[in-house]
């Protein structure tokens, strides 16, 4: 996460790109997004130093916002933004959790002075990598655990299977470690624009095409000996997956623009989300790139699965993030527990990881309670906006 990256979600035309320019030209980093489902994508892949939301767009309400992407804020403030007639409802979200609300018509340098007092407020805190240590405690990762030991024996591509948020590049990592190689370079190819991924991936030569004025080492070249981690390989377009099949089966691969092949010599570990048999039914997958890199597989279980789990690793987070915040190690209600097993957890040990951090960031008391890790459950607790 960059200190200076903000999310903007603004439908107008007008406003958002308006907002955009205002806060590049104050030094931030702004990404605009016009549509709800846009801006969950962005923030389930992104760390944001704020977030600046209508509370009004095409495909939804604040509030619906607000309830999916508490899976995935962390500490990350958000502001909504509303028009007088839609207060009750920008209330009633920061009633819930949220940490400001503006009403339209407003006053560009008011809204950009809000943004920049919540990037402050956390400004002093250590940012939370997802590179951080995993967290082996539970029964169920020390299972995975001893599995990876077992892989770690041989170099051969090991495919990684669990919905998203289970934790594929916490395990990669954890993996890459017992092999004892380094680097190790972790690529999300759902981030990845689509024109740059062939130059992403495997480098381009200068003059290679226009911007291109210098050699680009990519991710295949820059992993060298370690381990290359492929995230969302389900998501890449046939071509790509041809070319990777080629690096494969033969260990060598050439930068975008180059005469002369380079070496592939990183294990490589991919990881999906995606039923990858069934997409090769669909015609969507490879055959022959799917035996390759599932030479072997490990399949990570949902949070939803290891009730057993789920305190233990609670409490691993809580020690940890205390640690990172400098903070005394705070009690725990007796309405976490029972909320802690009831929950569903979609967004798996990423959203558990996420609530602790924003739990700890955020509370003024030293005990969590159970609101403090689902406060968008407050909405369900009060009137509707307008009564």
């Amino acid at each position: 996460m960059s200190a200076s990256c903000i999310l903007v979600i603004e439908d107008d035309d007008v406003l958002g790109p308006s907002l955009v320019h205002r806060l590049r030209l104050e030094g931030y980093a702004p990404q605009l997004a016009t549509r709800a489902a846009e801006a969950l994508a962005l923030i389930g892949r992104e760390r944001f130093a704020a977030v600046a939301s209508d509370v009004r767009l095409p495909d939804g309400d604040g509030e619906l916002l607000y309830r999916r992407a508490m899976a995935h804020l962390a500490d990350t403030p958000i502001l909504f933004v509303t028009v007088f007639g839609d207060i009750g409802q920008a209330v009633r979200l920061v009633k819930a959790g949220a940490s400001d609300y503006l009403t339209k018509p407003f006053d560009m340098s008011a809204l950009v002075e809000r943004l920049a007092g919540l990037v402050r407020r956390l400004s002093g805190r250590r940012d939370i990598g997802e590179d951080a240590p995993p967290i082996l405690e539970s029964a169920a990762l020390r299972r995975i655990d001893q599995q990876l030991q077992r892989l770690a024996r041989t170099p051969a591509p090991v495919l990684l299977r669990g919905e998203s948020g289970s934790g594929k590049e916490v395990i990669a990592r954890r993996l890459h470690a017992m092999g004892g190689r380094d680097p190790f370079v972790a690529i999300n190819y759902a981030a990845i624009p689509t024109d740059l991924a062939k130059s992403t991936l495997f480098g381009h030569e200068k003059g290679a095409f226009t911007g291109a004025p210098s050699r680009h080492v990519g991710y295949f070249e820059e992993a060298a000996s370690g381990t290359l981690f492929l995230d969302e390989v389900g998501e890449l377009p046939l071509a790509l997956q041809a070319k990777l099949l080629r690096v494969i089966q033969e260990r060598r691969f050439r930068r975008v623009g180059g005469t002369a092949d380079q070496p592939f010599e990183a294990r490589l570990v991919t990881a999906t989300n995606a039923d990858l048999r069934a997409r090769v039914a669909g015609q969507a997958f490879r055959e022959d790139l799917l035996f390759q890199i599932a030479v072997l597989e490990l399949g990570i279980p949902p949070l939803r699965e290891q009730h057993e789990d789920v305190v233990a690793l609670f409490h691993a987070f809580v020690a940890r993030f205390a640690a990172e915040y400098g903070i005394a190690s705070p009690a725990i209600a007796p309405d976490v527990e029972p909320m802690l097993l009831a929950h569903d957890w979609p967004g798996n040990a990423h959203e558990l990881r996420n609530r602790v951090a924003r739990a700890l960031a955020l509370t003024d008391d030293h005990v969590v309670v159970a609101r403090d890790l689902f406060p968008e459950r407050d909405l369900d607790a009060q009137p509707p906006a307008g009564t």
